[in-house]
């Protein structure tokens, strides 16, 4: 087993040295050629072919977007799942080999586990769309898009501003610098997804104040009927609403759709969310 390891460490440092070697050689201004990442060997086989994810922040508003389409009759929006968290190890040495003869890595075998999970939920709900609303899905975008080729995306997002804004009330004593980065990591997972990906993007702040709107536009997008119970989601069992599994405010406990804080001024942005608020509309 430490052959093995020590096998694999010797990969990983060959291949950095190898990045690090062709980004010196690289010609001044010559941007480097973007992986394409294809889609696994085993996404033809899924039992969820078409799931949604929400990408967005933390303390953007997924949670109340899931309640609200968790309502629907046809669409199942649980907590969060973090499905990345899940992970496959082999219990010895040959395991891998063995896999590998049938066309499945370790990753692979990882996101068969991952549609089991989704597949498991529509199960047990009876219903027939199912989203996924976690968080740092927007920071592995990239891997969810290889193992469900026909995914649909909800890209939600909220004034990043706002967002550290939320994170630091919400943390005690956590430090600014360290929230702006957090979130910017996140926001711009996002806009890289919407830059790269089909779907639909939905604002926070437009979402709280006309959540009827923008309910619509998603069930037209998921093409389903858009039902008015959806609004009501305070009538309805949602599951847990607790730390971990996503936003355990008082405001989501409420029962209703609470109005967005006012947007933080121009010289309240931080400098290293500018450019995204560009992009997202926030600043002209």
């Amino acid at each position: 087993m430490q052959e093995a390891q020590r096998s694999t460490a010797v990969k990983r440092a060959i291949r950095r040295r190898t990045e690090h070697l062709a980004e010196a050689l690289r010609p001044p201004g010559v941007k480097p050629k973007r992986k394409v990442l294809l889609p696994d060997r085993s996404s033809g086989n899924r039992l969820v072919p078409s799931p949604v994810f929400v990408l967005s922040s933390v303390r953007s508003g997924s949670t109340l977007l899931r309640v609200l389409l968790n309502s629907h009759s046809q669409i199942r929006a649980p907590h969060e799942l973090h499905l990345r968290t899940l992970e496959v190890r082999p219990s010895r040495e040959y395991t891998e080999g063995i896999m590998e003869a049938l066309g499945l890595s370790r990753k692979e075998l990882e996101h068969l586990l991952w549609d089991r999970v989704l597949h498991h939920e529509l199960e047990r709900s009876g219903k027939r769309i199912v989203v996924d609303k976690t968080p740092a899905n927007a920071l592995i975008w990239r891997r969810i898009s290889s193992a469900w080729p026909q995914a649909r995306y909800i890209f939600l997002q909220r004034h990043p501003q706002s967002v550290v804004e939320s994170v630091l009330n919400r943390r005690k004593g956590a430090e600014k610098d360290a929230v702006v980065k957090e979130v910017f990591n996140y926001v711009n997972g996002v806009e890289q997804a919407r830059q790269r990906l089909k779907g639909l993007a939905v604002r926070y702040e437009d979402l709280t104040a006309d959540p009827e709107v923008q309910t619509k536009r998603i069930c037209e997008y998921l093409d389903v009927p858009w039902e008015p119970s959806m609004l009501d989601y305070g009538a309805q069992d949602h599951g847990p609403i607790k730390p971990v599994f996503g936003d355990w405010s008082a405001n989501i406990k409420s029962g209703q759709v609470q109005k967005a804080r006012p947007l933080p001024g121009v010289d309240e942005i931080d400098p290293q969310l500018q450019e995204i608020c560009k992009l997202w509309g926030y600043l002209d």
